[in-house]
């Protein structure tokens, strides 16, 4: 099951049929523990309209996010230990990366607000005063404010790879900024977790020519989805839910750096696609 929030209302897709919402706030509908279950008994209330199908663009989708925060979790694959590593060798800071992956606590960090995070169609940004930024796809979770996972989405977490790797006590300011973070294009509502050998791919065009692009399969992931939710929550609420970003496996060589105009193109199975343009 996916859920979209567009211009036209909250679309509910499922077993190739396509249903209004009722309800108009997000919260109010996905904030739920047993999501996949309530979706079900409700959509069998509504009448499909497979005429909504055509609502569901990259011009009419809003990012599936009203009240929720966006989290994330570093160094969660090898790759991801090794390029952090690499960036923050000069200043010292090499060493806490690989402490990190190996560690019981994972790292988790404050990403974004709703209102600085965009969905797909949209612009991302990178920082004016840096010269190193690569975007960083990853699965990302929504758990309910209960601590539940509850249904997942496509994440881009642009990071700026200087600011970070000159100290790695600026690592706010090289992750959480004005559209720093895509999700999109839905809430993938599963009836249980989603299948570990699903692949994440991206791929990075300039001027119509493919310049970067990857794929990793999220069983290469060290740690549980259960186990970073589980961090998360100990001592910090979430009333409306939250949104975790869980981490890359693929970065982009050390000589690469995005620059204005490229597109982002981040696709995760049976989620879909998430498309964002790049501006500074």
């Amino acid at each position: 099951m996916k859920i979209y929030q567009a211009a036209k209302g909250i679309i509910i897709e499922h077993e190739e049929k396509f249903f209004l919402s009722k309800e108009n706030n997000w919260d109010q509908l996905v904030n739920r523990q047993g999501l996949f279950e309530k979706m079900v008994l409700e959509i069998n209330e509504l009448k499909p309209d497979n005429s909504l199908s055509a609502h569901i663009t990259f011009t009419n989708l809003l990012a599936p996010i009203n009240n929720q925060e966006i989290w994330a979790s570093g160094v969660t694959y090898l790759r991801s230990r090794e390029a952090r590593m690499e960036e923050s060798k000069d200043a010292g800071g090499g060493d806490f990366y690989a402490r990190v992956y190996e560690a019981e606590r994972p790292e988790l960090f404050f990403k974004s607000p709703s209102y600085r995070a965009v969905g797909t169609g949209a612009a991302v940004r990178i920082r004016k005063d840096s010269k190193w930024n690569v975007p960083e796809p990853e699965l990302t979770l929504f758990a309910c404010s209960k601590g539940t996972i509850e249904g997942y989405t496509i994440g881009n977490d642009m990071s700026s790879r200087d600011i970070e790797g000159e100290n790695p006590l600026y690592l706010p300011q090289a992750k959480s900024y004005d559209a720093s973070a895509a999700i999109g294009p839905c809430l993938y509502v599963p009836s249980g977790p989603i299948h570990p050998d699903s692949m994440i791919q991206i791929s990075i065009n300039r001027n119509t020519q493919t310049v970067f692009s990857g794929e990793i399969s999220i069983n290469r992931m060290k740690r549980k989805h259960t186990e970073l939710v589980e961090y998360l929550f100990r001592e910090t609420s979430f009333p409306h839910g939250v949104y975790l970003m869980t981490g890359t496996g693929v970065v982009p060589p050390d000589h690469f750096t995005l620059a204005p105009g490229d597109e982002i193109t981040i696709s995760i199975e049976n989620i879909g696609t998430l498309v964002n343009s790049v501006m500074q």
